[in-house]
């Protein structure tokens, strides 16, 4: 039996799996749709199990199947650690660093900060994933993550960052059109922004705070727009909408918001630096976290 060939066929079919169909894979792996079902097909002859329910829309995954794909995607994804990990100088950090980090945070802090850090490791390619939703680290969807929460998997290194905090703003234009509430209680009168209900964040508690401040119990207070992403809320707020909680270093940047009910205290949440337990020797997330930990002591974050 030949092993390399072998490995290719489950390699294939973990491709296929993920993909759905043999089309798909075929279009991402360079070959034909009929090279990738006669590999498929080869591969269960070879195991004498059946991999694949053929359906008119799509493949499903038989009983057998899903045990074969549990064990080639970790298999995967250990490789890809370990080509991660040599391809790494041993001198000094370079290759590519990937970062997932949510929207907000990722594009109003993060991002402006990438070019400081490559002036001081040039040979370090980033590789910024701005998405809400979580990665999955353990497969290698992303190197690093910026966490609003500590994870809570035990194979993953969690460093904290700083602790975010939220206020709540207008735009000069609402509160010259509406006023400024004086209490909690005044929200009633006016509109607010939060997120919507298919937002990926695991921490929307500190912007849909509005819905709840000054009801003393009663139903939440609706709202005039809900929006996925905290950046979206900022833009309603600027515009005029209504009123919203952001938190502070999204509005940093944003001089010409009016915070209001500087009073009352949002809940906070901390930010963490997450990786995989596999990359805790890689010299790029060493010096990545030491950039990220020097930048927050210099600008008291």
């Amino acid at each position: 039996m030949n092993r390399q060939l072998d490995w290719d066929k489950i390699r294939i079919f973990h491709d296929v799996a993920e993909a759905g169909s043999f089309t798909r894979a075929g279009e991402a792996l360079g070959l034909s749709q009929s090279a990738v079902s006669r590999q498929i097909s080869s591969l269960e002859e070879n195991l004498n199990a059946t991999l694949f329910h053929r359906h008119a829309r799509g493949l499903l995954l038989t009983e057998q199947g899903e045990i074969l794909f549990r064990t080639a995607h970790e298999v995967v994804g250990k490789l890809a650690f370990a080509v991660a990990l040599l391809k790494e100088g041993k001198d000094s950090p370079k290759g590519e660093l990937t970062v997932t980090v949510p929207v907000g945070i990722g594009s109003s802090w993060l991002a402006p900060l990438i070019k400081d850090f490559t002036k001081i490791h040039p040979h370090i390619r980033v590789q910024l994933i701005l998405e809400d939703r979580e990665l999955d680290l353990g497969m290698r969807e992303a190197d690093v993550a910026l966490r609003l929460r500590a994870p809570v998997q035990s194979d993953l290194i969690q460093r904290k960052l700083f602790t975010v905090h939220h206020h709540i703003f207008a735009s000069p234009a609402y509160i010259q059109k509406h006023g400024a509430p004086k209490t909690p209680e005044d929200l009633d009168q006016h509109t607010i922004v939060i997120y919507g209900d298919r937002t990926a964040l695991p921490n929307a508690a500190p912007v849909n705070w509005l819905t709840t401040l000054g009801r003393n119990g009663a139903a939440p207070r609706d709202a005039v727009l809900k929006v996925n992403n905290v950046y979206g809320i900022l833009r309603a707020v600027e515009s005029g909408l209504g009123i919203g909680a952001l938190p502070d270093y999204l509005v940093k940047a944003h001089h010409a918001l009016v915070p209001v009910l500087t009073d009352e205290r949002s809940p906070t949440y901390d930010t963490y630096f997450v990786y995989p337990e596999e990359l805790r020797n890689s010299s790029r997330i060493t010096a990545f976290r030491d950039f990220l930990l020097q930048e927050i002591r210099d600008s008291a974050f």
